[in-house]
């Protein structure tokens, strides 16, 4: 059985290349992306595929049982619903069986608010996958720990670490962790047909940030700043700025989506990887460990 992993360049895409290695063996696996040669794994299959490119998809996924699809980038001027609709329909004509979806955590937020464009995209996909025939998992990935744990490093040893995020509670878990239950996912069925959260837990910023001192060894304080000083802090970041202020929105309103408790939801991560997830402390050690 063959097991495809769409967008497979990119962090979490290697996170999970590496756990179905691990638990299927390299053989069976298959790593799309638009640029082959940017999947620096040996030992598995790689294919060339674009989401833009129905064509190119459904050859890409010719003989996969189970593929997962890694939801595509926030990046301006793209209709990512139809670049995910573009996969979908390519699993239908490839005759792939069964489809696992990363998609995004959270309840249902207010159309007012910053997230809620970046959410329906990943929503409208979900309508999708559940009409499309196959079998389906959708996984609501948690923010990524990584990401933010590199934020509050960055602010020095005795700096200031600031979001919108307040005292909202978030399950923030790492790429790793990700991958681990994406990988098992796609080769156990008993998730099939269900929408899993794959959170850790659900902490505020401020514990979050305190977590990291005591691991990394900082001596950083967390300050709750407004939701539009957020965007002004992403777009003063050149790293940031270069993908446009509609990347900085979305960061920003995810933060938002936490200080409203949109965030705070039970992880289903046991049931979905077959084990607990590792306690945010784990997690960052880990991550400490791997430099």
């Amino acid at each position: 059985m063959k097991i495809g992993v769409t967008a497979a360049s990119g962090r979490l895409g290697h996170a999970t290349l590496d756990e179905l290695c691990a638990a299927a063996g390299a053989g069976g696996v298959v790593g799309i992306a638009r640029d082959p040669d940017r999947i620096d794994r040996e030992g598995i299959e790689k294919r060339r595929a674009d989401y833009h490119s129905l064509d190119e998809m459904t050859e890409a996924l010719a003989g996969i049982h189970t593929v997962i699809m890694i939801s595509a980038p926030v990046k301006v001027g793209t209709d990512r619903v139809a670049m995910h609709g573009k996969v979908v329909d390519a699993a239908r004509r490839a005759g792939v069986r069964k489809l696992v979806f990363t998609s995004v955590v959270g309840d249902d937020v207010a159309e007012d608010a910053l997230f809620y464009p970046f959410q329906r995209v990943n929503r409208d996909t979900e309508t999708l996958i559940r009409d499309s025939g196959l079998d389906w998992v959708i996984a609501r990935n948690g923010l990524y720990l990584d990401l933010d744990l590199r934020a509050i490093r960055a602010a020095g040893g005795a700096g200031v670490y600031r979001t919108n995020g307040r005292d909202g509670r978030c399950g923030y878990i790492s790429i790793a962790e990700l991958g681990f239950a994406l990988a098992r996912l796609a080769i156990r069925d008993g998730c099939n047909g269900r929408i899993v959260n794959l959170t850790g837990e659900n902490l505020t910023q401020a514990e979050i940030v305190a977590l990291a001192n005591e691991v990394f060894g900082l001596a950083v304080r967390y300050e709750p700043i407004t939701a539009q000083q957020c965007v002004d802090k992403f777009m003063a970041l050149p790293e940031y700025a270069a993908r446009g202020i509609e990347v900085a929105r979305m960061l920003a309103g995810c933060f938002q989506c936490m200080a409203d408790g949109a965030f705070d939801v039970p992880s289903d991560y046991e049931s979905a990887a077959g084990r607990p997830v590792q306690t945010t402390r784990e997690q960052m050690l880990r991550l400490r460990e791997a430099g």
